[in-house]
Formats: C-alpha cells, sequence, structure tokens
C-alpha cells in the first residue's frame, strides 16, 4: 500500500495531528539522551581534537554523513580535516587523529580504519553506544552516546527507527563540540566565513 495514499481533508487532519506528537517525541527523547551525555568525555575527545595535527573523520550511512557535517565546521575553524574515503585524502600518520562514528562499534569498515590508525600510532576518539564495543576499545576518547543500536527495535530507549535517535544527538553533540572550540577560538564569525566554500 502507498504511504501516500490520500489527501483529502481528514488524511491532513491526521497527518497534521501525528506530525505534533511525533514533534514533540523526536524532541523529548534527543533532549533525554543529549543530557545524559558525559561533559567529562566530551572534554577529552576536544583535548584529542585541539591536540592532532590533522583530523581525519570516517562513520558509515548517516553517522558518516553527521561526522561530513562536522568535518566542515572544523575546517571552518582552521582546523586541516579530510573524509576517509575522498580521493584527497592522504594517509594518516602519527600525530593525527581519526575521529570515528558507529552505534554498535561493530561497523567493519569504521573499526578496520580506528585499528589501522592506531597501529600507525595515530589517535582515535569516538562516538559509539557501546562502551564494551571493539571501536571503543582502540579509542583514546570515547563518548557514549546512550541512544539505541540501529537493530534493537524493541528498544525502550527509543520509539524511533534504526538508528535514528543516536545520530540526531550525534549531531547535536558534534554541534555543541564545535561551539565550544568557537568558544576558545573567539575569532569572529565574519572570519570563520572567509574558509567557507565559495565554488559552490
Amino acid at each position: 500500500m502507498s504511504v501516500i495514499a490520500e489527501t483529502g481533508p481528514a488524511a491532513l487532519a491526521d497527518t497534521s495531528s501525528s506530525f505534533r506528537r511525533n514533534r514533540v517525541l523526536v524532541q523529548d527523547e534527543i533532549t533525554d539522551v543529549f543530557q545524559r551525555v558525559d561533559p567529562a568525555q566530551v572534554a577529552a575527545l576536544v583535548t584529542e581534537l585541539r591536540l592532532a595535527d590533522r583530523i581525519f573523520v570516517t562513520g558509515a550511512g548517516r553517522s558518516g554523513l553527521v561526522l561530513k557535517m562536522a568535518a566542515m565546521r572544523l575546517m571552518h575553524l582552521g582546523l586541516t580535516v579530510h573524509v576517509v574515503g575522498e580521493t584527497t585524502a592522504p594517509a594518516i600518520s602519527a600525530g593525527d587523529l581519526l575521529l570515528a562514528a558507529s552505534g554498535s562499534g561493530t561497523t567493519a569498515g569504521v573499526v578496520k580504519a580506528a585499528e589501522t590508525a592506531a597501529g600507525l600510532d595515530a589517535r582515535v576518539a569516538a562516538y559509539t553506544t557501546n562502551s564494551g564495543s571493539p571501536l571503543a576499545a582502540v579509542a583514546a576518547a570515547v563518548v557514549l552516546i546512550p541512544a539505541a543500536q540501529k537493530a534493537d527495535h524493541g528498544s525502550a530507549v527509543s520509539r524511533q527507527y534504526s538508528g535514528s535517535l543516536f545520530e540526531q544527538v550525534l549531531f547535536a553533540t558534534t554541534e555543541a563540540v564545535f561551539q565550544s572550540l568557537w568558544d576558545e577560538d573567539a575569532a569572529a564569525a565574519e572570519d570563520l566565513w572567509q574558509r567557507h566554500a565559495n565554488l559552490e
């Protein structure tokens, strides 16, 4: 059956009501989990960002998209940032940081990248829901986001679909990290804007 089956007044009223209800659901879940992210863990990750010669970001699917957005903001601060898998990404080496995200902490490509980075004496920092995961084990700094994993369909933590809450709070956390770094940098917004893409 098509999701868009009817567009009459009754259907529009039902959709409007559903949206209001789900807006509250999403907002409340994000607020609850975001407030439980440990500031001390975030501070340790920020220290890794500050000390890195270069920052590489990696994640699969929607988590990867969030870290690409975070990479853009770090670039706006004047940091040297690369997205793993892009054709212009150079080799990682000692002194660099791999910033990784995986809700489960078991995503094969992300874990392999982290292990490779650590084997080359680069540092690893990670966002995950799973403190006992292979990704967490190899990371020097771990920020735990206490959301449901994407395959945990019966979770009491979230009524949203397949990892959405992790990705939402991941985005909010990376934005707060950017704001904190910007507070310390004290550069004017106009200065950051000079680094914004101009070939759009």
